[in-house]
């Protein structure tokens, strides 16, 4: 996909990767930037920038992404303002807690609403519009934790492979219908979900994290190759590969991972 002319809305566009891809998109030549957010201040910043270098393109629109009526709310408004929504960035995403099963019920479900359901909803309305048209394209923003796993986070880890598995059935069931589907897949990037708010918090993937303008170009790059899987980080291939190939293996490098990680 060429992102000149084309409407999109960037869900979690206030902040880190989705803010990233915001000003990214609007450098691009992008028709109309939606930013979706409920950082609605921030959100109106990103939008602003937007309308500077698109005169009338750029409108933010306080979204909770864990709202099916939202996310309704947010594809409706846009095609009123734009007429139409060519790509839908299921951008917005939650870290998950240390720990595992034991973690309450409560942390279990907001992890899922928000880094499963806010695509669901997404593609349940957004979807249907694009069918008509004849084409449309979802990014949908899961991590290598996706691909991989989470050290130390349960709820972090199912919920980005639940969203990984959900891009691949969209892009099996609609691909040949006009619908293109890319799945986003960064390890360490330098927002405030890796660094903390204060940005000092150190983990084992800070020595090779990424600032969110990598991330927005390698999406770029991607959209425009039409990929299914965008890697920032081109060496999560090489461990996918590894995983596939020797999953015993792959899982004992793992707890010696976490052992040093623990060590830390």
């Amino acid at each position: 996909m060429k992102l000149k002319d084309r409407v999109v809305i960037v869900t979690g566009g206030a902040n880190g990767i989705g803010r990233a891809l915001c000003r990214r998109f609007a450098a691009e030549g992008a028709g109309a930037v939606v930013v979706a957010d409920l950082d609605a201040s921030h959100a109106d910043e990103v939008a602003n920038e937007v309308n500077q270098i698109i005169p009338g393109g750029g409108l933010a629109i306080r979204t909770d992404v864990s709202s099916e009526a939202g996310i309704a709310e947010l594809i409706e408004q846009t095609i009123a303002r734009f007429g139409r929504v060519d790509l839908f960035c299921s951008n917005a995403g939650i870290g998950g807690s240390p720990g595992g099963p034991e973690l309450p019920d409560e942390l279990w479900h907001r992890m899922w609403e928000v880094n499963l359901m806010a695509h669901v909803y997404a593609a349940r309305h957004v979807v249907p519009h694009m069918l008509a048209r004849g084409e449309g394209y979802l990014l949908q923003t899961a991590s290598a934790a996706g691909l991989l796993t989470q050290i130390g986070s349960a709820t972090y880890s199912v919920t980005k492979h639940a969203a990984v598995a959900l891009a691949e059935w969209l892009a099996i069931t609609y691909g040949d219908r006009g619908i293109k589907v890319s799945c986003l897949c960064p390890q360490g990037v330098r927002t405030k979900m890796l660094l903390g708010e204060d940005g000092k918090r150190d983990t084992f993937l800070n020595p090779g994290a990424i600032e969110p303008e990598d991330v927005a170009e390698a999406v770029v790059k991607g959209l425009d190759e039409e990929q299914f899987l965008i890697l920032p980080h081109p060496e999560v291939a090489e461990y996918l590969r590894r995983k596939a190939n020797n999953p015993d293996r792959w899982l004992r490098g793992m707890r010696r991972l976490l052992d040093n990680v623990k060590a830390v």
